[in-house]
């Protein structure tokens, strides 16, 4: 089969070399012949023990082939134009386990270090064309579990330039397993540009710095926090600006996408506020409840029938619900906060047919009082508006009035200032209203509502308030002008290729394609500075004239501990915490005994969500007994959150989390060299013999001596550390 293949491909590709070139154009198995040729020479490739090979060809912007070798236990797939450039490669081979594995339980990444970076490095000097560079960084904060560390992202640098284009690599044991990249080809029109740029960077800044929009409002001083203080911020729906790196023009970026989206249409019902969880109906001739259930029953009391709650819905105009039927109604009880009982809450869920189109409103109220929480609909898009902005404006402010009487709201901002292709033919129009305070707007309290441009009623309602937050004075600003060079200041213009929109040509073959398939618009590569700072800033404090810096958000960092010291598991737990596993808070408390709800937490922080057990709140805990249960440390029977750990029992329940548990529960089939192997009950000789071939134990056993946190992290170590 390997020697036909190699045969196959050795006329095809003969074929090709000596047909005329408009023959071999319509030779698909020439084409073919020529791409793989061309590849394998790219990558060094052998590929002699594969069994099949296939060749897929896909022709939108330029033709792409997707190559695919198959062989036992192991595959091979590159995806490459047509003159054997690589976009992407993997490669599969399957190895047997040495031991199994739990669903969804980690392992420690296996490390290639600098034999992997070697390997990644060749590959990309094979496979990047003239004038293309990357460079490798490791990533920032915590590593991850599972998998490979030898792994790298990031953008790729043409001409000496930044570029929105992207590569992926990824390496074990010496050989790239996988690779991904964007081209030119594929990612736009209109190829590279020349990098010699003939306007001027200062320029360029000047110009970029006079788009530039900010608005005085009351912020959070801290996040979570409950002072606000005045902050100049930037615009909402503010356009962004590039400038031109040959003529120096302005291109208004902002403009030009939504000129791009002007052809989208949604295709069915959209909703202006977020739709609530759907809720389970309550049963009212239920039998048979336990206590707790009963108590959860007693919450109900007092609520309101869902027929007195209808016709307190339909008195009010205001939400529209005229020719709708009440189709369902559910009951949900809110967790309590500070002692206090939660509120009840009902939605009513409502339809009509209109024209042969399905209209849907739901309302949901405090079951108790019967006030409107929130209100979301659906409704076709296309409808005929019979209702203005202006006049949903003005719905929408005298809606407040009645609904929020003692709030002091000022109009924030509308769809249409921040998103304006979204209200093209929506069949609502969108309004915020921040609170006022001291003539200006906090938008961390505010009111969302969406008028219906059908009859003026109530779309969507929705709403976020905090009485607690405290508000700085408004005086002793500094003036806009002032804010606004400050802000500037943050900013330099940066030169590189950015993906613009730009309208398609029909004497361009691939954009005359798109153009046939109704695309007026398609990204290109164009050469334009940009507004780029090293750092990330929320706004220009209004007292001061700072900027106010950010800390970087979405990088896990390493876990760190001050009590780690003469612990004979330290460098068990500073493993675990380079990959943000462990306890949260800063102690991990090594000489401590072990609860059942401290081993429960330290196996969830494996999912990059650390834990500081003594200050979880019921929430988190149910959470993290959640994905115990799912992994198979224990079985919700079984939880007893303060129970004291023996060191048997942390080796049973991770070894079940990891999949161990049906090999370690077959009988009469393993022996043990612990010292203290008599006193292994039997139900327990299996966990004993597995913890002993991971390194779990050593030479004793103890299984039913009390087991510690740095005992716990080290097992778990050693489980993280099994073959994969």
């Amino acid at each position: 089969m390997k020697r036909l293949l190699s045969l196959t491909l050795a006329a095809a590709l003969l074929a090709a070399l000596t047909l005329p070139a408009a023959a071999a154009e319509e030779a698909q198995d020439a084409r073919l012949a020529r791409v793989t040729s061309l590849v394998k020479e790219a990558l060094a490739l052998d590929t002699d023990s594969y069994e099949t090979f296939r060749g897929d060809l896909s022709e939108a912007l330029v033709p792409v082939w997707d190559l695919s070798w198959e062989g036992e236990r192991r595959s091979l797939s590159v995806q490459a134009l047509e003159d054997g450039t690589v976009a992407s490669l993997y490669r599969w081979e399957s190895s047997p386990s040495a031991a199994c594995s739990g669903d969804g339980f980690p392992s420690f990444p296996e490390t290639g270090g600098t034999e992997d970076r070697a390997a990644a490095e060749a590959f990309l000097a094979r496979v990047l064309r003239k004038g293309e560079a990357v460079e490798l960084e490791d990533a920032e904060g915590a590593a991850f579990l599972g998998g490979s560390d030898s792994t790298w992202s990031g953008t790729i640098v043409l001409n000496g330039l930044p570029s929105p284009l992207h590569y992926s690599i990824r390496a074990e044991d010496g050989l790239v397993k996988h690779f991904s990249r964007d081209v030119p080809e594929t990612a736009g029109v209109g190829g590279v540009p020349s990098p010699e740029p003939s306007a001027g960077a200062a320029k360029a800044r000047e110009d970029l710095a006079g788009t530039l929009k900010l608005r005085l409002e009351y912020v959070l001083e801290t996040a979570g926090g409950a002072r606000a203080v005045l902050r100049y911020v930037p615009e909402a729906g503010a356009h962004e600006f590039l400038a031109d790196g040959k003529t120096g023009e302005l291109i208004d970026l902002t403009e030009l996408e939504a000129q791009m989206r002007q052809g989208y249409r949604a295709a069915g019902g959209d909703n202006g506020a977020p739709a609530p969880t759907a809720k389970a109906e309550l049963a009212a001739d239920e039998a048979g409840l336990t206590r707790v259930e009963l108590e959860g029953v007693q919450q109900l009391e007092g609520v309101l029938s869902k027929e007195e709650l209808d016709k307190a819905l339909r008195a009010e105009s205001a939400y529209g619900l005229r020719g709708y039927a009440l189709t369902g109604t559910s009951y949900e009880s809110e967790a309590g906060t500070d002692g206090r009982a939660g509120r009840v809450l009902c939605t009513l869920r409502y339809a009509r047919t209109d024209g042969g189109e399905r209209l849907a409103r739901n309302i949901t109220v405090d079951a108790k009082t019967g006030d409107v929480d929130s209100v979301w609909s659906s409704a076709p898009y296309g409808r005929e508006e019979k209702v203005s902005e202006e006049e949903a404006l003005k719905q929408a402010e005298a809606f407040l009035k009645t609904r929020f009487p003692d709030r002091s709201l000022v109009l924030y901002r509308t769809d249409r200032e921040i998103m304006p292709w979204r209200t093209e033919n929506q069949p609502y129009r969108h309004f915020t209203f921040a609170q006022a305070v001291n003539g200006l707007p906090f938008r961390g309290n505010a009111v969302h509502v969406g008028i219906d441009n059908a009859d003026g009623s109530v779309y969507s309602l929705s709403s976020s308030w905090d009485e607690s937050v405290t508000f700085d004075g408004a005086n002793g600003m500094v003036s806009m002008e002032t804010a606004l060079s400050a802000w500037a200041g943050t900013y330099e213009a940066v030169l590189a290729y950015r993906n613009v929109p730009q309208k398609l040509s029909k004497a361009d073959p691939a954009q005359a394609k798109l153009l046939e398939q109704g695309t007026e618009y398609g990204y290109a590569l164009r050469l334009a500075y940009g507004l780029e700072r090293a750092e990330s800033c929320a706004g220009v404090d209004a007292k001061t004239g700072a900027p106010v810096r950010e800390e970087r958000d979405g990088v896990r960092q390493p876990l760190s501990y001050d009590d780690l010291a003469g612990s004979s598991a330290k460098a068990d737990v500073e493993k675990l915490a380079r990959y943000g596993a462990g306890y949260a808070g800063g102690k991990f408390r090594p000489s401590q005994n072990v609860t059942q709800w401290e081993l429960v937490a330290l196996v969830y922080s494996l999912q990059g969500a650390a834990l500081e057990p003594e200050a979880v709140e019921k929430d988190g805990r149910e959470n993290a007994y959640y994905e115990a249960y799912r992994l198979g440390l224990l079985r919700s029977s079984e939880r007893d959150d303060g129970a004291v750990l023996s060191r048997g029992d942390v080796i049973k329940m991770l070894l079940n989390a990891a999949g161990y548990g049906p090999a370690a529960r077959l009988g009469g089939i393993y022996t043990c060299g612990y010292s203290d192997q008599d006193s292994i009950p039997a139900e327990g000789l299996g966990y004993a013999a597995i913890a002993g071939a991971l390194g779990m134990a050593s030479d004793v056993y103890a299984g039913s001596r009390t087991a510690t946190r740095g005992e716990a992290a080290s097992m778990l170590c050693r489980v993280l550390e099994r073959a994969v």
